[in-house]
C-alpha cells in the first residue's frame, strides 16, 4: 500500500505541476522541471514519505528515465549536433580539467596528507568524471576500505543534491551574467514546428484525442527501443562476467543503446514525424526529477564528519566553478556549459533534466554523448588523480 502511495505521488505531482503552469504564466516563466524538483524536495525534507520509500523511488526514477530518452530524441534534429560538437568537446576538456584542479585543490585543503584521502581524492574524480560504476572500480583498484568508501558514497549524494538544485534552479541565471547565451538552433518544439514544451497547453495536448495516435505510436517504439537496449545491455554484461570483469557496464551499455537505436530511429523522416513525442518524454522526466528529488532528506545531514565532508564538497562545487571559469575563457555558451557539467559530475540520465530545464532539446544528444565518454575514461582519469595526489603525501 505504501509503495502504491509514493508511485502515485511521482505520476500526480507532475500533473499537478503541468496544471500550475498552464494556469500561471509566472510559473510558466520558473519551468516545470524546476517546480517539479522543488515541490520532491519539500516533500522529502518535511519527512512524510513512509519508511522504505527511497527504493521505490529509486525504481520509479529507474524506470522514467529510459522512457524519457528516446521520446526526446526522436524528433532531434541530428545533423545539427555535428555543428555543436566543437564546443561541446572543448567544455567536455575544461570540466575534465576543472574537476581534477578542484580535486587537487581540495585534498591540499582538507586533505590533511592523508594517503587515504589521496584515493579517495582519485576516486571522487573517476565519479565526477564518470560515474557511479567508475567510483566502484576505483574502490577496487586503489584498495579504499569499505567504510571509506560508504562515507565518501554517501557525502557525494548529499553534495550532488545540493549541487542539482543550484545548477538546475539557478544556473541559467547565474552563468548568464558571466558566459554568452546559446547560438544554436534551440529546436525544443516538434519536427512540425509546434511552439515548445514551456507552453502549458501543449502538456493538456498530450492528452486530446486527436494526439492520443501518435502518442501510441511514440509509445510502442519507445518501448520497443528500450526492450532492445536492455536485451543488448544484458547480453554484454553476461559476456563481460564470463571473461571474469568485475565492472558493471549494464548501466553504460543500456544508455548507449537505447540512444544510438533512438538517434537511428529518428534518422527516418516519418518518425521525426510524430507529434508530441518531446512533450511526451519531459513528461517522464517530470516523474524523474520529483523520484530523485523526494529522496533528499534531514537524515542525510547526521553524523557529518566536518573535515572530509568539506573535501568532498569543495570538489564538487569546486568543480562547477573551475569549469564555469575556463568555459567563460573560451567564451562557450551558457547551455553547453550546464549540460557537459550534469553529464560529467551526474552521468548521462540527468542530461535530458537539465535540457528540459534549459528549454534545448538540440543538447540532449551531445550531452548524452558527454557522459558516455566519462563512463569510459572516468576510472583512468581517476586513478592517474590518485596517484599524483599520493606523491603529494
Amino acid at each position: 500500500m505504501q509503495n502504491t502511495l509514493v508511485i502515485l505521488f511521482c505520476l500526480a505531482t507532475p500533473l499537478m505541476v503541468m496544471w500550475l503552469t498552464w494556469l500561471s504564466p509566472a510559473l510558466r516563466k520558473v519551468g516545470e522541471i524546476i517546480l517539479a524538483y522543488v515541490a520532491g524536495c519539500a516533500v522529502g525534507l518535511t519527512g512524510v514519505m513512509p519508511d522504505g520509500a527511497d527504493e521505490t523511488l529509486r525504481v520509479v526514477a529507474s524506470a522514467a528515465i529510459p522512457m524519457a530518452i528516446p521520446l526526446m530524441l526522436l524528433s532531434s534534429d541530428i545533423k545539427a549536433w555535428s555543428r555543436l560538437a566543437p564546443q561541446f568537446a572543448k567544455s567536455t576538456v575544461c570540466g575534465v580539467l576543472g574537476c581534477i584542479m578542484a580535486v587537487v585543490a581540495g585534498f591540499a585543503l582538507f586533505g590533511d596528507g592523508d594517503a587515504e584521502n589521496a584515493k579517495v581524492g582519485g576516486m571522487l574524480t573517476g565519479l565526477y568524471t564518470g560515474g557511479t560504476a567508475n567510483q566502484a572500480a576505483l574502490k577496487v583498484a586503489l584498495d579504499i576500505p569499505d567504510k571509506t568508501y560508504l562515507l565518501s558514497h554517501s557525502y557525494s549524494i548529499l553534495v550532488s543534491a545540493v549541487y542539482l538544485v543550484i545548477i538546475i534552479v539557478f544556473g541559467r541565471r547565474i552563468l548568464s551574467h558571466i558566459l554568452p547565451e546559446f547560438s544554436g538552433r534551440k529546436d525544443s518544439g516538434d519536427a512540425d514546428g509546434e511552439e515548445g514544451s514551456h507552453n502549458g497547453e501543449l502538456f493538456w495536448g498530450l492528452f486530446k484525442r486527436e494526439n492520443l495516435p501518435d502518442l501510441g505510436k511514440a509509445m510502442g517504439l519507445t518501448t520497443g527501443i528500450v526492450a532492445a537496449g536492455g536485451a543488448v545491455a544484458w547480453a554484454v554484461s553476461k559476456i563481460a562476467s564470463e571473461c571474469g570483469s568485475d565492472a558493471d557496464v549494464f548501466l553504460a551499455v543500456f544508455i548507449l543503446a537505447i540512444s544510438l537505436l533512438s538517434v537511428l530511429a529518428a534518422s527516418r523522416e516519418e518518425v521525426r514525424r510524430i507529434k508530441r513525442t518531446y512533450e511526451a518524454g519531459t513528461f517522464f522526466i517530470l516523474i524523474f526529477s520529483v523520484a530523485v528529488s523526494a529522496q533528499v532528506s534531514t537524515s542525510m545531514f547526521n553524523d557529518i564528519t566536518p573535515h572530509f565532508f568539506a573535501f568532498i564538497g569543495f570538489a564538487t562545487i569546486g568543480a562547477l566553478v573551475m569549469h564555469v571559469l575556463l568555459n567563460a575563457l573560451l567564451r562557450i555558451d551558457t547551455d553547453t556549459t550546464l549540460v557537459t557539467s550534469i553529464a560529467l559530475l551526474c552521468s548521462p540520465p540527468f542530461v535530458p533534466v537539465m535540457a528540459g530545464a534549459l528549454g534545448n532539446k538540440a543538447v540532449i544528444g551531445p550531452g548524452i554523448a558527454v557522459g558516455l565518454i566519462g563512463y569510459s575514461v572516468g576510472t583512468y582519469i581517476g586513478f592517474g588523480v590518485a596517484q599524483i595526489l599520493l606523491m603529494m603525501v
